[in-house]
């Protein structure tokens, strides 16, 4: 394929705007190349700048799960857009989204909408050192929340270590205060309680870990995780921005049996625009300002563009239930791929639950950043170069998910699967 004009136009931004894109994953430094520049997308396609289209398996990173440009969703934007864009004032349309939100399987009893990810989990865990009054938070491994200071940290050797900064900026005051543990070790977690109960105000973890590649938690992970903040009086964050209404019409962690005290939520429920919130119990969500003393505002948040498109998505998502349909696609992909790799005598791992899926190069079932990281990342770089090549579009990184819309058919599940034959055969030659 050519991609003449994409390259033309990031020469071009990258005198602009820092690093050529607003998010670092779009600039194909993971998998070498120039990052497509998009002119649209209809259904499950996107086509390029150089008019070249590709079966999306992004999905803008996961909000479209109705594909791109649903007509329900583009009707709900133009009726409010009509009206104005935005009036930093209330309406009944962030009330009935958040009514809408409250009945979902795991629904919180209050709401608190945001614009992004980031600010749901900063705000999210501000509050829980508000209402408990300690200062350490604990964190994953390879899980995301956002970019926030105290969440910008990795771990050091050793299986619990304090945060240290991962990124120039961020004071190491703050990273102290940040105990990062292993994803799917449950002994950690209850050492690390045992060591520091008395200073955690919360425990924040992606109900499903969807930022190092989809990799699906233990069951003694997250009930680990529930006793011991329940013995300690620390808050259990549940982080739903990725995986929240993709796996069932509301949010992972319920289907595990788990109770969290917070919820962060994003991507599907703005339906595209750049909606999130963050809820929970209302002993809890009651102490945010005006209601109590915690204070969080934004000039844009309960934005009528992005909750009518919220609405409007989770409406249909409600009316078509297409959960066992995700299952099904993504049962038929994964097995498909598995069948052509054992062919060619290559190990893959494929997580996968609802809508959401990974593909890692390993011999052995993926758990951790670790096993991410012992993959065979070269390999997945040749992989994504071969498919995109071949007219599908995955995530540009290993440590990435892919994802699955209502548009996508079994027919482009079996295009896929041949086209990841293709590429095998050109790895084995």
């Amino acid at each position: 394929m050519i991609y003449e004009k994409s390259k033309q136009l990031f020469d071009e931004a990258k005198r602009y705007i820092a690093g050529g894109v607003d998010s670092p994953v779009r600039s194909f430094n993971a998998v070498g190349g120039t990052p497509l520049f998009i002119k649209n997308g209809s259904g499950s396609y996107i086509t390029d700048v150089d008019g070249n289209r590709y079966i999306d398996y992004v999905c803008s990173w996961g909000p479209l799960i109705l594909g791109h440009r649903d007509n329900d969703v583009m009707e709900a934007i133009k009726s409010v857009l009509e009206r104005g864009t935005s009036f930093g004032a209330p309406t009944d349309l962030e009330t009935e989204l958040a009514k809408i939100i409250h009945k979902s399987e795991g629904g919180p009893e209050k709401i608190r909408f945001v614009n992004s990810g980031t600010e749901a989990a900063m705000s999210a865990i501000r509050l829980a050192r508000g209402v408990t009054g300690k200062d350490k938070i604990i964190k994953f491994n390879g899980c995301y929340h956002g970019h926030a200071d105290s969440l910008l940290v990795s771990a050091g050797s050793g299986a619990m270590t304090l945060g240290v900064p991962s990124s120039p900026g961020v004071p190491q005051s703050l990273a102290s205060d940040t105990i990062v543990l292993e994803y799917n070790d449950d002994k950690s977690v209850a050492d690390c309680f045992d060591k520091y109960g008395d200073r955690i105000a919360c425990v924040i973890v992606e109900s499903i870990a969807a930022n190092m590649g989809l990799i699906i938690p233990k069951k003694s992970f997250l009930k680990t995780i529930r006793k011991n903040t329940r013995k300690y009086g620390a808050l259990f964050i549940a982080d739903e921005v990725l995986v929240g209404f993709r796996t069932c019409y509301g949010t992972a962690i319920s289907k595990m049996g788990i109770d969290p005290d917070l919820i962060c939520y994003g991507k599907v429920i703005g339906g595209g625009m750049p909606v999130a919130a963050y809820g929970g119990k209302s002993i809890y969500m009651s102490e945010i300002a005006p209601e109590g003393p915690i204070y969080q505002a934004g000039t844009l948040s309960g934005n009528p563009l992005g909750m009518a498109a919220g609405i409007a998505t989770l409406k249909k998502l409600k009316k078509l239930d297409p959960y066992k349909y995700f299952e099904q696609l993504n049962s038929k992909l994964c097995s498909g791929l598995h069948k052509s790799a054992s062919f060619h005598k290559i190990s893959i791992d494929t997580p996968h639950a609802g809508s959401i899926f990974s593909i890692f190069f390993s011999n052995k079932r993926v758990e951790n950043l670790l096993d991410v990281k012992n993959s065979n990342t070269n390999r997945f770089t040749r992989y994504f170069r071969s498919m995109l090549n071949q007219g599908i579009y995955f995530a540009p990184s290993p440590f990435e998910t892919s994802f699955l819309s209502t548009e996508h058919t079994e027919d482009q599940i079996s295009t896929t699967i041949n086209a990841f034959d293709s590429f095998l055969e050109q790895e084995v030659s």
